[in-house]
């Protein structure tokens, strides 16, 4: 059944704060959400530079995917956005002010369940605008290295994703849901991210993943048939829940809700832009829709045609994302 989007945009009723560890450095990061005004969207800033520089959480901003999605601004990076922006998203968040003091966002549990509870303690506040709907009109694809995802029209904003490990504890994982509030606090928010035990040792030779313990990775073990994690699955199928986090954090970087069924194979934060990518450069294939008052009624729908609209999301080229050979198909 395809889910209920509210019309009206909202931001937090009051700032809340939190404190953690980045993921790759290790540091303490300070982390500050604050209410923001309709329209302006989710926008980081990096407190601990001079000037306080501002990066808005758009897809034309992402400037590399190795390992996680990072956006920038000149020289400016915010990396590991995804986590938080599926709990902005999973909230119903649509404009708010993310103050960091460190250039990745805390990795908290690994999941996104503590910034779900961090913006419950922060509250809704109902803005006087109403929302814009990214709606697509027709199938849209991108694929690479035998990996792929699409997006076709659906009356809602679904995920399915599919996973395949060569391996007895994961093999093949297969999930899909109506996102809404509800489901993603319930089957998705909770789910962490993993890798693989030697991955992790390699990373640390590297220099990276120096916050990476088992309070916020679940380790596989050498024998691909457990885990290192003394307090087990929060699911069964845990990883591929935390695949559909991931895609939902990523795609909140469009800007806008998004009406439409995904379907990700094995994908990426890299195949995940490349669909945005492919959104961009395909206006004939998606539309906004917008909701609009008349006297004391509150219109489901007008839209506002793309080819407008379409300067919204110019096709964009960022230097530094993966290399990815990108295949995109628009059918009617």
């Amino acid at each position: 059944m395809a889910s209920y989007i509210e019309p009206h945009q909202y931001t937090l009723k009051r700032t809340v704060s939190c404190c953690g560890v980045g993921l790759h450095t290790g540091r303490t990061v300070n982390l500050t959400i604050k209410p923001a005004p309709a329209n302006s969207g989710i926008r980081f800033l990096r407190s601990d530079l001079l000037g306080k520089p501002e990066i808005p959480a758009r897809a034309e901003n992402v400037v590399d995917t190795t390992l996680a999605t990072t956006i920038g601004h000149g020289r400016n990076r915010i990396s590991t956005t995804e986590h938080l922006m599926a709990a902005l998203r999973g909230s119903g968040i649509d404009n708010a002010e993310v103050d960091l003091d460190s250039h990745e966002v805390p990795i908290m549990d690994g999941s996104a369940k503590p910034f779900i509870h961090l913006l419950k303690r922060g509250g809704r506040s109902k803005q006087q605008a109403l929302r814009k709907i990214l709606r697509i009109t027709k199938p849209l694809s991108f694929t690479a290295e035998g990996k792929s995802i699409r997006i076709e029209p659906y009356d809602g904003f679904k995920v399915t994703g599919r996973i395949h490990f060569d391996n007895e504890l994961i093999n093949e994982q297969v999930y899909s849901l109506d996102v809404d509030q509800e489901r993603f606090c319930k089957e998705i928010a909770s789910a962490r991210t993993f890798g693989f035990v030697e991955q992790v040792e390699y990373l640390w030779q590297k220099g990276l993943a120096l916050g990476g313990t088992l309070d916020n990775t679940i380790a596989i073990h050498w024998d691909r048939r457990s885990i290192l994690n003394e307090d087990g699955l929060r699911f069964d199928d845990e990883f591929i829940r935390h695949k559909v986090l991931d895609l939902i954090g990523d795609l909140a970087l469009l800007g806008s809700p998004v009406l439409g069924h995904v379907f990700a194979d094995r994908s990426g934060h890299g195949l995940h832009l490349g669909l945005m990518k492919t959104i961009a450069d395909n206006p004939d294939c998606w539309e906004y829709v917008k909701f609009q008052k008349r006297g004391d009624c509150l219109l489901r729908q007008v839209v506002e045609h793309t080819r407008n609209a379409g300067d919204c999301l110019t096709p964009f080229f960022v230097p530094g994302t993966e290399n990815v050979n990108q295949q995109p198909a628009c059918a009617a």
